[in-house]
């Protein structure tokens, strides 16, 4: 079953905030990935999700450390698995189920927003 984690990333020097989370989803042999202001909720509540270059495997696994090219921090903060097949093409809506994990419920990304509905 392919893997999701959830990063939150501190120091970006693009990130106003300081803080973000990078939501990755297992895809081959790397993981799409968007950024997003805060964990997703089971409420159905949206949320922007900004498309990100794929991220390494490696930020699958549990570990924490400096990201590449002096762009602040990552820790893992949440990770599982999901059900349900990526679209091929990156640029279509995307809708899985997250489950054995820290997040659970039905993901759906489109149009630039996220949300996690609880089923």
């Amino acid at each position: 079953m392919p893997r999701y984690s959830l990063l939150r990333h501190t120091g970006a020097p693009n990130d106003p905030s300081g803080c973000h989370y990078d939501l990755l989803l297992e895809d081959g042999e790397s993981c799409r990935t968007w950024r997003l202001g805060e964990i997703p909720k089971d409420d159905g509540s949206s949320q922007n999700a900004n498309a990100l270059p794929a991220h390494r495997l490696a930020w699958l696994e549990p570990r924490s450390a400096a990201v590449s090219g002096n762009r602040g921090w990552a820790e893992r903060v949440m990770a599982g698995c999901y059900e349900g097949k990526l679209p091929e093409d990156s640029s279509h809506p995307v809708e899985i189920h997250l489950v054995e994990g820290d997040l659970q419920g039905r993901l759906l990304i489109s149009n630039g927003n996220c949300c996690l509905l609880r089923t």
